[in-house]
Parts: structure tokens; C-alpha cells; sequence
């Protein structure tokens, strides 16, 4: 089996290779190459990768090149893990809008339209050119915002799953203040990536017993802090947001800390620079502590699981996806990209069927989707007016001043990524 990491440069990577390395049992990799134009970065993070297989006693052959159609040629699997414009793109994201009093983030708001239009050309090219190569691979999206790019994929026909860590994050939280095995708990996970509400906590399946009012009785003073919103709130609900729901439920709360404090980028920028410090000592040959506060925790138990089931070899049967709607949230179109628990096998996933949504949600959802649909118009064929339309349509933006002056800001600040600027 090969798999090809496209920005296996990244930081990150050596999170997906302990999880290569780990659960070799569940997917048997013989070739992974990492595909990255950053050599300087790529030779670091292959050194480590290299040294993390050894200790680990996996056989598998690990190759660096900055040549993709090579990287993903004969590939099984290619999975995306790319930053259009590195951090100092993040940084403008996450600065200019707070200028005009709306959130600043790299994947909400703004700031996420921009890294939109930034990626879904770049991603689109890569797939192309793995189609070319080797048309049966699948395409495994990692890259923010993944609801958008995974939607750009599918509607260009690639064989693609979009992947987030949002889901395993919570299940392996969930598990812990429950004193269960993380493979017994079962979510019932709704709306779009990084928009979606926990609605049901199940123990052993998706027909098993809901929990969700007891954890909630019995913890959720701690669910409400590690969310950083009221336990009330949370109570009210009845259900867990996601931690991306806080820019919306408390939006200008938001806005007044992120002006008080660095960036996430800048904190992001410099925990890149000491680990790619660390990547370059010889004696290390195991992923640092570091990497767990860089994000993307679980990603490499995620990435496995998925690819191990798409690929025949196991991974669990039900797993957390961004994929087609095909009628599983009625009130969205059919081609929308939604994230859900689904049935992955080597035909790709199937949506498990979702109980009624609580309009407090859907009304959100369907908004964000609209918004999704004019981002991804906007990423193909460009556009001031497309520009203005998506944040228009943004709930996090909504008024034309405000839409006006955002539009400006993005294009200025990424003049470089957009070719019809």
C-alpha cells in the first residue's frame, strides 16, 4: 500500500507518522511518500519521520520529493494537508478583520472566505493532476476550510473525503469523563465542519443507549469550560456545539479578546519554528510534546481509520465524514457537504440517517451553507461582486458596510493568491 501526504513539510506530519507507525496493524503502509516544495522544511520532517519508523520497528519505505506527479503516482491514497501562504497568510486572516469589528480566524468569518479563495485553485490543480496519474486514489482532505474544499473536490468529480478532528476530539473527551473505551462511544455528530453540534452520546453504536444527559448532569461544568462558553448556555441547549459554534454564540466577546492578545498565528509561527528546531536533531526520534499544543490532536488515529476503510483494509465501520448531503439533512441541497456519521467502505461513505434537527441549528446551517455556496463561486471564477456576496450572506458579517469594507481588505491583503486580482 502507498500513500502520498501532499505538505508533508508541514509540522504536523510527524502526528501522522507516529499514527502510521502505531497502527500499522489497521493500515499496513509499504510507501509513504511526502510531497512538499519546501525542501528545507521537508528534508527536517522526513529526517524525523525516517528515524520514527525505525524505533517503531516499521518496515515501511518513506521518500521526500518536491516533484507531486512523481509523490502521488500509483498511491492508493493522497491525503491534502496544505497552507496556501504558510503563516503569515494565517496572520492577515486573523488581523484585518477584527479592523472592521468582526471575528479574525483562519477557517470562520473573513478570514476563512480568504484562505477559501486562496486553496480551492491550488487543491483543485493537485487533484487534477492526481487524476492524471492515478485516477482510482482517493483524496483525503485535511486542508481548511474542509467543508468548501471537500465540496470543491466532489463537484468536480474527484474521488474525495474531507477529514476533521473536531468529532475524535470529542469522543476521546467524552470517553475519559465517562471511564469508557473511546471505540465504544458513538456520536450522534450533525451540521457542516466546523458547524455542528453533538446531539446524542451513544455507548456501543449508533442504537445504543444516549448518555448525553448524564454527561451533561454529571460534567458539564467541565464540557462548558473546555468550550470556553456558560455551562447554562450548554444546559439550555441540551446538545455539545463544537468549540468553532463560540464565534458565533458569543461573536463580539470574541472580537474584544482576540484585540487584547497575539494572534493564533504568531503563537502558531513560533511553536513551528521550535519544532522544526527540534525535527532537526538527530537523536530524536519520536514526535516532542510540543506538537500536541500545534492542533490537529487525534489527526493521525482520524487519518488512519479513514484510509484503512476506504481502502478495504478495516478502520471502524462508522466514522464522523465531510461528504454529500444525498437527503440526509432534508433541508439542504443534495450536492451541500455536511458532517455526519457515515458507513465508510471502499465505495466511500454513506450518511447514517440523522433524526430531526432542532430548528436553532438548522436555521444556522442552512445560512453557513448558502454562505458556503457563494464562497465556493467566489474561489472558482473570482470576482469582486462574488466576493461581497458570500461575506453578505456570512451570519458572522451580514451588513453591506461591513461587507464592503471586507471585501477590500481580503483582496488587498491577497492580491498575490488571487489570480483575477
Amino acid at each position: 500500500m502507498k500513500l502520498t501526504v501532499v505538505g508533508g513539510g508541514s509540522t504536523y506530519t510527524p502526528e501522522l507518522i507516529d499514527g502510521f507507525a502505531r497502527l500499522r496493524d489497521t493500515l499496513p503502509v509499504e510507501e509513504l511518500v511526502l510531497v512538499d516544495p519546501a525542501a528545507e522544511r521537508l528534508e527536517l520532517v522526513g529526517g524525523l519521520a525516517h528515524r520514527i519508523f525505525a524505533r517503531q520497528g516499521h518496515p515501511g519505505r518513506i521518500v521526500t520529493t518536491s516533484d507531486l506527479d512523481a509523490g502521488v503516482e500509483g498511491a492508493d491514497a493522497v491525503l491534502l494537508q496544505l497552507r496556501v501562504g504558510g503563516q503569515a497568510a494565517r496572520e492577515q486572516d486573523e488581523t484585518w478583520p477584527l479592523e472592521c469589528g468582526c471575528v479574525g480566524q483562519e477557517t470562520t468569518g473573513a478570514g476563512g472566505l480568504a484562505k477559501a479563495l486562496r486553496t480551492v485553485p491550488v487543491v483543485l490543480d493537485i487533484a487534477e493532476r492526481v487524476r492524471r496519474t492515478n485516477p482510482d486514489a482517493w483524496i483525503i482532505d485535511f486542508t481548511n476550510p474542509v467543508g468548501i474544499v471537500t465540496r470543491a473536490l466532489l463537484q468536480a468529480g474527484h474521488k474525495a473525503v474531507g477529514l476533521c478532528n473536531v468529532a475524535i476530539g470529542f469522543q476521546r473527551k467524552f470517553a475519559g469523563l465517562l471511564g469508557v473505551s473511546p471505540a465504544d462511544v458513538h456520536l450522534d455528530h450533525v451540521g457542516l465542519n466546523h458547524l455542528t453540534w453533538e446531539t446524542g452520546v451513544r455507548l456501543g453504536g449508533p442504537t445504543g443507549e444516549d448518555v448525553l444527559p448524564r454527561l451533561l448532569a454529571e460534567h458539564g461544568g467541565t464540557v462548558a469550560e473546555d468550550l470556553r462558553l456558560p455551562r447554562t448556555l450548554v444546559e439550555r441547549l441540551g446538545v455539545v456545539p463544537s468549540y468553532y459554534l463560540r464565534y458565533f454564540y458569543a461573536h463580539d466577546e470574541v472580537v474584544r479578546e482576540l484585540r487584547t492578545k497575539p494572534s493564533r498565528a504568531a503563537e502558531v509561527a513560533e511553536m513551528e519554528r521550535r519544532l522544526l528546531a527540534m525535527y532537526g536533531d538527530p537523536a530524536l526520534d519520536e514526535k516532542p510534546e510540543l506538537l500536541a499544543k500545534r492542533g490537529g490532536a487525534y489527526y493521525s488515529e482520524a487519518a488512519v481509520d479513514l484510509a484503512a476503510a476506504l481502502l478495504g483494509g478495516g478502520g471502524s465501520p462508522y466514522q464522523v465524514v465531510n461528504t454529500h448531503n444525498r437527503g440526509t439533512l432534508p433541508f439542504l441541497p443534495d450536492d451541500a457537504v455536511i458532517e455526519v456519521q457515515a458507513a465508510v467502505g471502499a465505495k466511500g461513505p454513506a450518511p447514517l440517517p440523522v433524526p430531526s434537527v432542532d430548528p436553532l441549528h438548522a436555521g444556522l446551517v442552512a445560512n453557513v451553507t448558502a454562505y458556503e455556496d457563494l464562497a465556493l463561486d467566489a474561489a472558482l471564477r473570482g470576482g469582486r461582486d462574488r466576493v461581497f456576496r458570500a461575506l453578505l450572506a456570512h451570519p458572522l458579517v451580514g451588513q453591506y458596510a461591513l461587507a464592503d469594507a471586507l471585501t477590500d481588505q481580503l483582496i488587498a491583503h491577497n492580491r498575490e493568491h488571487l489570480a483575477w486580482a
